[in-house]
């Protein structure tokens, strides 16, 4: 016999959801529509509402939950598709394990931050730290699993998503204004070029014109300009000599 404890899980599960929401009511579900609308857009675990630490699998089902709770042919909230496309966006994200190890990136620098700040805070704290180190490192996991540490932990998370997605506009702001100032060069060289090539058919089109006036021009010898003075000829009295001989005087 083969193995169907998958099946049988899965069965287990879907009567579980059927039986939770033949509980809930309209109002529970216009709440959790509210909750969600009301979640920091760049932390998709808020949206599922679920720890830092949380699996794949364990963002499966509560996604498969909480969309079928807020489902718009089930809810009558007017904001329930609306609800429901983010569950949708908020999961993607965290089977996406580049944006998941994004996230949990911000979460791990958050809890440095915290952890520094809580170390100064026993440092003043005699007796806490003491405790501390009798525990080896037990009391500081009992505290990070504590409800105040984990609203901190949320705050921190949305301090940095905030901060590094300030961050990222700015620079893509920077990286339109290169790229505007690029196509607008690229533009520029392109009309010079088209000028300069009008200019050079312009000048090929009067060629033959040019070509004709330069013939007419040699033909007609250099014409003496307007108060142009020419010297005189001079004659020869020799006409089959072939240099200038000045003419001779006569007494």
């Amino acid at each position: 016999m083969g193995d169907n404890s998958g099946a049988t899980y899965t069965a287990a599960d879907d009567l579980l959801l059927k039986q939770f929401f033949a509980e809930v009511s309209e109002v529970e579900r216009d709440n959790e529509v509210n909750r969600i609308l009301s979640c920091f857009k760049l932390n998709a675990f808020e949206y599922l509402n679920l720890p830092f630490d949380s699996s794949i699998d364990e963002v499966k089902k509560q996604y498969r939950k909480l969309s079928l709770l807020v489902h718009p042919d089930k809810c009558k909230h007017p904001q329930a598709k609306e609800a429901f496309g983010a569950l949708a966006k908020a999961q993607q994200i965290l089977h996406d394990p580049s944006e998941r190890e994004y996230l949990l990136n911000q979460v791990n620098a958050a809890k440095e931050e915290l952890r520094a700040k809580r170390k100064k805070q026993l440092k003043k704290d005699t007796a806490s730290k003491l405790k501390s180190l009798v525990d080896e490192g037990k009391y500081e996991q009992e505290y990070e699993r504590s409800e105040e540490f984990q609203k901190q932990l949320k705050l921190k998370v949305r301090e940095l998503l905030t901060d590094q997605e300030w961050r990222r506009r700015k620079m893509q702001m920077r990286i339109s204004e290169e790229e505007g100032r690029l196509k607008k060069d690229e533009e520029e060289t392109k009309e010079m070029w088209k000028r300069k090539r009008e200019h050079e058919e312009q000048w090929e089109g009067t060629r033959e014109q040019r070509v004709s006036s330069w013939r007419d021009f040699m033909k007609g010898g250099k014409k003496v300009k307007k108060g142009e003075i020419r010297p005189p000829k001079l004659k020869t009295e020799d006409p089959n000599k072939s240099y200038v001989q000045r003419p001779v005087k006569r007494g």
